[in-house]
């Protein structure tokens, strides 16, 4: 049998959707403005393709900056499954919650560690991938805000110049690919092997848990 349970607070999924959105479209717009693909002939035209491809970059910009302060509100006063206490390893459930889930993951053993929020292994790369967006952040504004002393002396303190602002921020985009990527197959996986509705979750924010009958 199961029960159903509350998991994920409306603001939560907010944030994932706000976070998986605007990543679809600075990955979009990033690589536009890195390399164009129209022709450079359209830039002498009303259409003026690099000019609404910025637009787009930086308003998905500010709504991925939204939802990352967010995740960090959340860490703090978010529900016990929200918390960052949850995920990271410091007790000893959640030791062996990631130990058990690196062994499932690698088929090495089918044993699962049943918890309402993210397993551990899961958790710590959502750490993981949002200080990666902080510096995302940093750098972005960086590069769009130059000359604002305060953009200015975080870039100025981290990258060190604008060329290597923009190096990093390209690497890290591949970051967020990657993640996204093995995060989706994950997500299914996960809702294939155990019948916790775990991709119904982020809709509804319920979560279903395994009773003894």
């Amino acid at each position: 049998m199961y029960e159903k349970h509350y998991c994920w607070s409306i603001l939560l999924r907010l944030f994932h959707w706000m976070f998986a959105l605007s990543i679809v479209v600075l990955v979009v717009t990033g690589f536009y403005i890195n390399t164009p693909w129209t022709n450079t002939m359209l830039e002498y035209s009303q259409s003026w393709p690099m000019a609404w491809m910025r637009y787009m970059h930086f308003v998905a910009g500010y709504v991925f900056s939204a939802a990352i302060i967010i995740r960090l509100f959340l860490y703090i006063f978010g529900n016990a499954q929200e918390r960052i206490w949850d995920v990271l390893p410091i007790t000893k459930r959640n030791i062996v919650n990631l130990f058990k889930t690196l062994l499932q993951y690698s088929y090495i053993s089918d044993e699962h560690d049943e918890r309402l929020g993210h397993n551990v292994l899961a958790g710590l790369t959502y750490v993981v991938t949002v200080l990666a967006a902080i510096f995302q952040i940093i750098s972005g504004f960086y590069m769009l805000y130059p000359e604002a002393a305060f953009w200015e002396g975080w870039g100025v303190a981290i990258f060190g110049n604008q060329q290597w602002s923009r190096y990093i921020h390209h690497l890290l985009m591949w970051w967020f690919m990657i993640f996204a990527m093995i995060h989706v197959y994950l997500c299914i996986w996960n809702d294939v092997k155990g019948p916790e509705g775990l991709i119904s979750s982020i809709f509804t924010g319920d979560k279903f848990k395994h009773t003894k009958a």
